[in-house]
């Protein structure tokens, strides 16, 4: 038993900077979600956050479509980049008022790219200011 818990606390200590590690800034763009990012490409409105951030990158990357506010980013001009788009959100933080806001619309956001190693793991999207 003893030893189990020596094993465990061990593995504890090893992990504990790969954690820190993957919790590094890799950078940040401000995005303007407009109406034409509320839904997609067939016109269906769209159901979550993560959805419209999405759709936000695809018109701006891949269809030209941008707003005031909206600036560029090095990280999702690809379509495939954009597919795992949806589970960083996921997989990261939005306040529940952000999230709203987003759902509405006409609302400027930060978003906040996070990894390890050049590697995108997670986001944050937070309101300016």
């Amino acid at each position: 038993m003893k030893r189990r818990f020596l094993l465990s606390a061990l593995a504890c200590v090893l992990l504990a900077p790969a954690a820190v590690q993957a919790q590094q800034l890799i950078g940040s763009y401000n995005a303007f979600i407009g109406q034409q990012d509320l839904y997609n490409s067939n016109g269906v409105r769209l159901s979550t956050p993560a959805q419209v951030l999405r759709q936000d990158r695809a018109n701006y990357h891949r269809f030209g479509i941008s707003q005031y506010g909206d600036q560029w980013d090095p990280y999702f001009g690809d379509i495939n980049a954009r597919a795992r788009l949806e589970q960083m959100v996921n997989n990261g933080y939005m306040p529940p008022h952000v999230a709203n806001a987003i759902m509405r619309g006409n609302m400027h956001v930060i978003v906040n790219v996070y990894g390890q190693n050049g590697y995108m793991q997670y986001i944050e999207v937070i309101l300016p200011g």
